[in-house]
């Protein structure tokens, strides 16, 4: 951020400011008066938005100063470099390919789509090196201004920056290829507001296993008690089912009716079986020990989520008059429930395919307040208890 200083040999004020890299400090004549300062401000705020969209000429503002010629033949050697660099739809093509060996086919896909339906209409033909940071802000700007899903009046914070982000990774590929200064240098992502997570009591689980449909009461056992994504749980096959150990391995997932490897490394785990879900998964074995799948619909196939959380799920909720919540939170509760019991937080991390322990403090802590000593109490009773005894120990006047 830049500022106005005074010179200690004249008393005069002069901008000081950085553009491209470089630390640039421009004299004037005015003297150091309160009216000569906020006339400089003003003029210097009108810089820094120009720096910030891409827009700052510095000889229009700095005519005479040298760096104005250091700044027009940088900008020279800048366009001659960049005359040759492909179109973006080109080189975000040529991106992608490389990229799909890397990501799961699901996620290709995603970016796939964001390219073809958002980035590709707005930049396709454009230079990539041409692709200012006011043409990425004006890009972002719109997007607030498309109709969301599910009636929305406009995309939400989160899903303009799952967009903007392949943008990012194309131009800053583009610019390390090709040899010029990413535009997208100092955008930061949009503030997504904090969404809170929703468990249920155990009271309330007691409540729906008691009432789910009685081919779907293993499953949601499951759920509610081992902290299994959907996509893990609707892919668990049952060579993954270990009895003997008490133990379900999750290696793989189904994401849109594919086997995938899980989602991360942290989530190749060995999740414990409480005695619920050990008997849940005996008697699921009755049913569909000769599938390969642990559950499965009544002809045999694969679950699809979507078509469970409509048919099973929410008439549930609704016939138990309980608030609208999507199966996700089942792997809220079983963390919630593991924590007010007591159990090791590393533990529960691990259960949930977490590598360290800051997530499940972050978002469950305010759950189990005294699990963690967070609610002060523990200090209170330190200080009783050390200033009870300090009192005790003080000598009577003789």
């Amino acid at each position: 951020m830049g500022s106005i200083s005074v010179r200690p040999e004249n008393k005069k004020l002069f901008f000081d400011f950085r553009f491209q890299g470089k630390r640039c400090r421009e004299q004037t004549t005015l003297d150091d008066t309160p009216a000569n300062r906020k006339k400089m401000k003003q003029m210097l705020d009108r810089i820094e938005a120009e720096i910030t969209l891409g827009q700052f000429d510095y000889g229009q503002y700095f005519p005479n100063s040298p760096r104005t010629q250091q700044f027009r033949e940088m900008k020279q050697r800048k366009e001659m470099a960049q005359a040759d660099t492909p179109l973006f739809s080109e080189f975000a093509d040529t991106w992608l390919s490389e990229m799909e060996i890397q990501w799961r086919e699901s996620h290709y896909d995603t970016v796939s789509r964001t390219f073809k339906k958002h980035l590709k209409p707005a930049f396709g033909e454009k230079e990539v090196s041409h692709i200012t940071k006011a043409d990425i802000l004006t890009f972002r700007a719109s997007l607030a201004k498309v109709s969301g899903r599910n009636g929305n009046e406009s995309l939400s914070a989160s899903r303009i920056n799952h967009i903007m982000t392949p943008l990012r990774m194309i131009l800053n590929e583009a610019a390390d290829r090709f040899d010029f200064t990413t535009p997208y240098r100092g955008i930061k992502s949009l503030r997504v507001p904090r969404t809170d997570v929703e468990p249920f009591t155990l009271d309330e689980v007691m409540l729906i296993l008691d009432n789910v449909r009685a081919d779907y009461n293993p499953y949601y056992t499951v759920r509610f008690f081992t902290g299994m994504r959907t996509a893990e749980i609707d892919g668990l096959k049952w060579k993954y089912v270990d009895f003997d150990n008490r133990l379900i391995l999750v290696r793989e997932a189904i994401v849109r009716g594919k086997m995938v490897p899980t989602k991360n490394d942290g989530s190749v785990r060995e999740i414990a079986m409480s005695e619920p879900v050990l008997e849940a998964l005996k008697k699921q074995k009755e049913r569909t020990g000769d599938h390969e799948f642990v559950f499965v619909t009544r002809h045999g196939h694969n679950l699809i989520h979507n078509n469970i959380t409509k048919r099973v799920w929410y008439p549930l909720l609704r016939y138990l008059d309980l608030k609208k919540r999507r199966p996700y939170q089942t792997r809220h509760t079983a963390a919630t429930l593991w924590l007010a019991a007591g159990e090791n937080p590393e533990w529960i991390a691990r259960q949930m395919g977490h590598t360290t322990t800051e997530m499940l403090f972050r978002v469950y802590s305010r759950y189990v307040p005294n699990l963690t000593r967070q609610d002060g109490s523990a200090f209170d009773r330190l200080l009783r208890r050390e200033l009870g005894e300090s009192k005790q120990e003080v000598p009577c006047d003789e």
